[in-house]
């Protein structure tokens, strides 16, 4: 049998088994590859903790995305708070959100960062969309894979 070359060689697995990501570690050299909560689309995400402040990257197509990377902690104490499954609300930003929705949430001034985890202006929305598949990947949330209208819980 011939040995794999690093065209052929296997991407590593995912820590946790997620049916949102394809592959990655999570870093500038090596991206998740996922999906969104509704699996149509994909995109690339990683952590960037050299930026200030320390950022989840996203980068759809040739757009690129940033939200706070404390996002991670604070969403999922959100939902443990809430206790139960919570919609996700997905929206651009500047475009209307439910009420309580993770969307909505992540735009409040009750928030703890006290407004938008979204880092660029004009590109601070669709937080829902990009950030839930990163915390089911790790393990902190479960998150629904409908057509549409997907909601996320804590996982503990």
């Amino acid at each position: 049998m011939p040995r794999p070359t690093p065209a052929t060689k296997k991407a590593p697995a995912p820590k946790k088994k997620s049916p949102s990501v394809t592959y990655g570690g999570g870093t500038p050299d090596d991206p998740w590859v996922l999906k969104t909560p509704s699996l149509s689309s994909e995109y690339q995400a990683y952590r960037d903790e050299a930026a200030d402040p320390p950022a989840l990257v996203v980068q759809v197509g040739s757009t690129r995305l940033s939200y706070r990377l404390r996002a991670i902690e604070d969403l999922t104490a959100m939902l443990k708070k809430a206790g139960d499954w919570v919609p996700l609300g997905n929206a651009d930003e500047g475009k209307p959100t439910p009420e309580g929705s993770v969307e909505a949430w992540a735009r409040s001034p009750k928030n703890p960062v006290g407004g938008y985890y979204g880092l660029r202006k004009g590109y601070r929305g669709r937080f829902a969309n990009y950030v839930t598949p990163v915390l089911e990947l790790l393990g902190l949330i479960e998150l629904e894979h409908g057509p549409k209208n997907n909601r996320a819980r804590s996982a503990r």
